[in-house]
């Protein structure tokens, strides 16, 4: 399924069945923008070029990071490497410039338009590779939605279709409308909601799984361990259940067996934790990329060299219980995420 690396490269794998080839690990922007401190933008525009020559080739980024800002901090890299590069974007959940803290979804046809063509805009390009619904209105029918998306398709605005936190009744429902290439879901060693139902229908479907926040939003690598005390004000995984207090001091100790996985391979956590992500491609027999993300060079070349690494069926079963463990929810509210429609 997935091509041999080229040197330092990382490999290659298909995104659903006639999708863009893309690495095997792809980079997540969001951070770069908001929701995680200060960013350096100088580093991170280092860290843009440092990925696409290792063979990250899939950059994935959304209207609502920064409320636009992200899109357009890419715009320059973009331009630059536009033919190398696979350019992901999301419409779909909308945020009031005036309270960025409050969330709606919205997935009517008109709005998801002016969404693409705000996006083109601010991205500087003609067309993007993999335009997702960042999430799904259960009021909107996919023959609605999915059909104004695939007339985006048909207009030469947008390559292919992804979907983010669907279950798999939903995937279905959607792939009668359109071919999707690639579902997004939160998926870690801490995260496995989606393989209740959505793995096993995109597998069949043959769809690739894009997996978010695969290193846990840092916590799997350890380099917090009470987001309450340990980061800024401004960053947003204080408000998240189980970065803090005592579900921090409970899931900290999930880490135990990560970390003899990592002392066994020479290897840090979150090369351990991300490991085991690319794995599920072989145990489901489909398509996964992984997409953490960094503001560091460094970190994506730590995190890159993790698709070389085999967990055994020892070091996978010291890992397999930690999921059904971790204490607190990945968001204060669950309500727009597929568990909660399952």
């Amino acid at each position: 399924m997935t091509a041999e690396a080229d040197g330092g490269r990382i490999a290659t794998v298909r995104l659903g069945n006639d999708g863009p080839l893309v690495g095997v690990q792809g980079l997540g922007c969001m951070g770069i923008s908001e929701f995680y401190g200060a960013t350096d933008e100088a580093g991170a525009r280092k860290t843009l070029e440092a990925a696409l020559e290792l063979g990250v080739t899939l950059f994935d980024t959304a209207d609502i990071y920064g409320i636009g800002r992200n899109e357009e901090f890419l715009a320059p890299f973009v331009a630059a490497h536009r033919d190398e590069i696979t350019l992901a974007s999301k419409f779909g959940i909308v945020r009031d410039p005036d309270n960025p803290d409050s969330r709606g979804v919205n997935n009517d046809p008109a709005y998801i338009r002016r969404s693409v063509e705000a996006s083109l805009r601010r991205l500087g390009t003609e067309v993007i590779d993999l335009y997702y619904m960042h999430r799904h209105d259960p009021a909107v029918p996919f023959a609605e939605s999915v059909g104004a998306m695939a007339e985006l398709v048909a207009e030469g605005k947008v390559r292919h279709l992804g979907l983010s936190e669907v279950t798999g009744a939903e995937l279905r429902a959607a792939h009668a409308v359109h071919p999707i290439a690639a579902v997004q879901s939160e998926w870690s060693l801490f995260s496995r909601d989606a393989e209740r139902s959505l793995v096993g229908a995109a597998a069949e479907l043959g769809v690739a799984v894009v997996a978010y926040s695969p290193l846990g939003r840092g916590f799997l690598t350890g380099s917090f361990q009470d987001a309450g005390s340990d980061l800024s004000a401004g960053d947003f995984r204080r408000l998240q259940p189980r970065f803090s207090g005592d579900n921090a001091k409970a899931n900290g100790r999930l880490l135990d067996p990560v970390r003899k996985a990592a002392k066994a391979h020479d290897a840090t956590l979150g090369q351990i934790a991300l490991a085991w992500v690319h794995q599920r491609a072989a145990v489901h027999d489909m398509a996964v990329v992984p997409i953490p993300g960094t503001r560091r060079a460094s970190r994506v070349r730590e995190n890159t060299a993790a698709s070389r690494i085999t967990l055994d069926e020892l070091e996978l079963k010291w890992l397999e219980p930690i999921a059904g463990q971790v204490a607190g929810d990945r968001y204060p509210d669950m309500s727009a995420t597929s568990a909660a429609r399952e």
